[in-house]
């Protein structure tokens, strides 16, 4: 039997499971899990890599302690965020993507080239945390001076496992940088910019095999194996790990709800710009989808109204409210308030019972997926029956069922680890 690893890390957890293969099925079992999530640092948000680093050591170790002998080993993330090299030594701080400083330098990027000839080159959808932006910042600031090397935040915890600094296709896309048609970093944006060209070296596509794990770290988690590039953007590993029948639209539902769908290749056209779609890398084929907000509006309205109560009772609660307030769900208001509570209470003039709150986010979001879905299928041509929801937001029948009743949609919910099994079902494929 063959074993392999995949370590699943998203904004507010992180994963390890281990997958094997028996009878043409993926069996999983998860060997650790750890809380992820961004710091207040001097005023701004920050990752603290060194921490997220030794959770990944650990939960390897972990592994190894109940499979002595695994295959292969990789690692997904969310996209966007990166860590900065000078040789081997990174620059500190690690900026998260909901820090507020890109807000001034994005209308000094779209003078050097306006939004509209950006997506024209790459597809990616307008979010103000984009690479492209953040790395603005870092020009301007000069935090730029003398780095040798980007890596986006998966591709960091690889290096730091196997030494190898590689770049993935998948996540890169997500940066606002990869030229649609080619692939591949779009130099003409770069040199625009004024960014160091080598800082963007030519990608490798998921399953790359990029060697064996350092010898200090084998000695240190008790074994040693491959580490292989999945699709590192956990989206990516997600829409790969989905058991779709056919070609549907897909909710991938966390701290933030990812709707798409596969397309043969990129559609970069001006209705496709106006709606905010994004063309993002997949395994053989272009994910057109676009960033909602998801569930980040309820976990911290629920982190202020309500930090001991169980799921459960909160959708007991949205259930039972007739509220029927509702609020632009991506709003920029949303992305990262000091307080969720008072960003809905600006947004609706204050609500009443806290059942209202988490009545008022399911709907908003619900109705934010209506409206992605109508956009999708007036770009692509299509119209769709189905609707694939996977993710820690799957489990939720109260949001699948207005999802459901909004949208139209039949929705298939599949609360699996999808993103975990799509970074196994990548390593299972290497030769």
């Amino acid at each position: 039997m063959k074993y392999y690893l995949a370590i699943d890390i998203g904004a507010s957890s992180g994963r390890h499971i281990i997958g094997w293969k028996e009878d043409n099925a993926i069996y999983t079992k998860e060997v650790y899990r750890f809380p992820n999530g961004v710091q207040e640092e001097n005023g701004h948000l920050v990752w603290d890599v060194r921490k997220l680093f030794a959770n990944v050591v650990t939960g390897i170790m972990k592994a190894f302690e109940v499979y002595p002998r695994i295959e292969s080993l990789s690692i997904d993330t969310w996209g966007v965020d990166y860590v900065l090299l000078k040789g081997d030594e990174e620059v500190y701080p690690v900026y998260a993507y909901r820090d507020s400083r890109t807000e001034a330098v994005i209308p000094q990027v779209h003078e050097k080239m306006p939004f509209a000839e950006l997506y024209t080159h790459t597809g990616c959808q307008f979010q103000p945390f984009n690479t492209i932006y953040q790395l603005y910042d870092e020009k301007v600031s000069g935090r730029l001076e003398g780095v040798t090397d980007l890596l986006l935040m998966p591709e960091y915890l690889i290096w730091k496992l196997c030494g190898i600094k590689a770049r993935e296709y998948t996540n890169a896309t997500t940066m606002g940088m990869i030229n649609a048609q080619t692939g591949e970093f779009d130099m003409e944006i770069i040199d625009a910019l004024g960014y160091p060209r080598n800082l963007f070296p030519k990608l490798s596509q998921p399953g790359t095999v990029l060697g064996m794990l350092r010898p200090e770290i084998a000695a240190a988690v008790g074994g040693t194996c491959k580490v292989v590039l999945c699709a590192t953007h956990d989206t990516g590993s997600a829409v790969e790990g989905i058991p779709m029948d056919g070609n549907h639209p897909y909710i991938s539902s966390g701290t933030w709800s990812l709707l798409g769908v596969k397309t043969p290749k990129p559609i970069t056209d001006a209705g496709s710009e106006k709606a905010n779609y994004s063309n993002e890398g997949g395994v053989g084929y272009n994910r057109y989808q676009k960033n909602i907000m998801g569930m980040w509006l309820v976990n911290e309205l629920q982190r202020e109204l309500g930090p001991d109560m169980p799921f459960p009772e909160i959708v007991k609660l949205a259930e039972a409210s007739d509220c029927d307030i509702l609020v632009d769900a991506n709003a920029p208001e949303f992305l990262a308030p000091k307080s969720m509570k008072a960003a809905f209470d600006a947004a609706t003039g204050g609500l009443n019972e806290i059942g209202d709150y988490f009545r008022c986010a399911y709907r908003s979001l619900v109705l934010s997926y209506k409206q992605a879905i109508e956009e999708l299928e007036a770009n692509t041509g299509m119209k769709y029956e189905k609707l694939y929801i996977v993710g820690g937001g799957a489990k939720n029948t109260f949001l699948n069922r207005l999802t459901e009743e909004t949208t139209g949609k039949k929705v298939i919910a599949l609360p699996i680890e999808a993103t975990a099994l799509g970074n196994l079902k990548i390593q299972m494929e290497v030769e």
